[in-house]
């Protein structure tokens, strides 16, 4: 590793031993600080946030890998450098479209963003089990919106790889009928149960996916154009 990250390494090291707070840190009390930094990493993200500050966000879920890593290593279960390894033979593996098996690069390359997502979509399907659902490894307590389009996309994909290996058409047709029974979004009126609202809430996502759109981050700027417009007001209030 570089000489910066190997000194990383070194002061969280140093931290564990000789700083009580560092020392008491668990891989599940990390998890709500891994939480935080990924929304403030989110937020400089979509604010278009100055470079310097994008560069400590990153950081700091940079921190949270270097910390996780050394709990592993006072475990004897991995460190750093096995996630790195880990990570690279999981990119090779992968990207069959970029590299041959032994990590060489191919003489040329697909120019199709579809090919190379359905390229990547067969390489992963090739370490899972035949029979895995679609879902299978998707979390459970993702926000609701990511979630269901996450959930979507997987289907949708996972059907696509099914036609060309059994019948053509038949088995992505039946994998995206027996696991998504959309009904229709809202025209008007209201739900009258949260089962209703979910099922449109559901189709409602399906039509943003096939429209390239991101239905939590589409929610999300839209409640802080809200947020920031009733600050406006207030402010006008009492001027």
């Amino acid at each position: 590793m570089s000489e910066q990250v190997d000194r990383l390494v070194e002061i969280i090291s140093q931290l564990r031993e000789h700083c009580a707070w560092t020392a008491a840190l668990t891989h599940e009390s990390l998890v709500q600080y891994l939480l935080e930094e990924s929304y403030e990493l989110t937020e400089a993200i979509e604010t278009h946030a100055p470079d310097a500050e994008l560069e400590a966000e990153l950081g700091d879920i940079l921190l949270q890998v270097v910390l996780h890593a050394a709990i592993g290593e006072e475990r004897r279960a991995f460190d750093l450098e096995s996630i790195a390894a880990y990570l690279g033979e999981k990119m090779i593996r992968r990207n069959t479209h970029v590299f041959h098996a032994d990590g060489s690069l191919k003489d040329s390359f697909p120019d199709s963003i579809g090919e190379i997502i359905e390229s990547w979509d067969r390489a992963k399907r090739a370490e899972k089990t035949l029979n895995e659902s679609a879902a299978a490894g998707l979390p459970s307590n993702l926000p609701a919106l990511l979630y269901a389009q996450s959930f979507l996309s997987r289907t949708a994909r996972h059907a696509a790889i099914t036609e060309t290996r059994d019948e053509p058409g038949a088995a992505g047709k039946r994998d995206i009928q027996d696991s998504v029974r959309l009904g229709e979004p809202l025209q008007g009126g209201v739900p009258e149960s949260e089962q209703e609202l979910g099922e449109h809430l559901l189709a409602l996502c399906a039509q943003a996916q096939t429209q390239g759109l991101d239905a939590e981050r589409a929610l999300r700027n839209v409640v802080q154009q809200r947020i920031a417009q009733a600050g406006a007001e207030t402010q006008e209030t009492t001027s």
